[in-house]
């Protein structure tokens, strides 16, 4: 009896490990820096020790125990890893919001001919995106988001145990999450873009009224000052748009395992 539920443990910690495994290698949070593979693998292998703990033996016995008997760990492994990229792609929409926000403001300003290196990922990327994104993830540490994402994954969990057969998926949910990245990441950056354009028009009418001004080189310092300018201003009213894109990963979460 003993070896059943030892056997049955540590199927349940096998699978909840390959389930929390994309967070760490594709989720902005985790998967963007440059932490080690080995690191990374200890740190899932953990989450799901503690994970199978905390749900108990009796509450994916009947499941573990007949995967672990009957052979078909791998099919669940695959299982888990496809709801594992699911619940991953939450995270990497919400957080591709403000990156997508960064490179819209980058365009109008007239950053877009140029791109900075990201330290962190090694590539290239958009100036005030890398920036945003970077203080989303910050900001998100600061309000214990991680906690926030801990409790929806021990939910995910409570929703759909390791080794239970997942039938559905709503299709619609993970076609509107593509919209987050859309709506949210001009909902950031809102207040710089209409100004912008505003400027941009008034612009236009002053190259129609002097044709001998060269608008390019007078327009690009006044853009790239009125956009950071009022970009750092709208800031400190950032506070709920940052509250409704952490949200839209437990409720995106809520609307896949449903």
């Amino acid at each position: 009896m003993t070896f059943s539920i030892d056997l049955v443990w540590l199927a349940a910690a096998f699978l909840i490990a390959i389930r929390i495994a994309p967070l760490f290698v594709l989720a902005p949070v985790f998967g963007t820096a440059d932490i080690p593979v080995r690191f990374r693998l200890m740190l899932s292998l953990s989450f799901a020790a503690l994970f199978a703990t905390a749900i108990g033996a009796g509450a994916t016995s009947d499941d573990a125990l007949a995967l672990a008997s009957g052979g078909a760990l791998f099919a669940a492994a695959i299982r888990e890893f496809a709801i594992g990229l699911v619940l991953a792609f939450g995270v990497f929409t919400a957080f591709a919001a403000f990156l997508f926000g960064g490179r819209l403001l980058d365009i109008q300003i007239g950053f877009g001919i140029a791109n900075v290196f990201d330290p962190v990922t090694r590539s290239q990327g958009p100036l005030l995106g890398s920036a945003l994104a970077m203080l989303a993830i910050v900001v998100f540490f600061a309000v214990d988001g991680h906690h926030m994402l801990l409790r929806g994954f021990a939910w995910s969990l409570e929703r759909l145990p390791p080794g239970r057969s997942w039938t559905t998926l709503d299709a619609r949910a993970v076609v509107e999450q593509f919209g987050i990245v859309f709506a949210y990441g001009l909902a950031v950056v809102a207040p710089s873009v209409i100004l912008l354009l505003l400027l941009d028009v008034g612009m236009a009418v002053a190259a129609r009224t002097m044709p001998q001004m060269n608008i390019f080189i007078v327009a690009m310092p006044i853009k790239v000052v009125v956009g950071i300018l009022t970009l750092a201003l709208s800031m400190r009213f950032l506070a709920p748009t940052l509250a409704r894109i952490y949200e839209s990963i437990g409720a995106y979460w809520q609307r896949v395992l449903a």
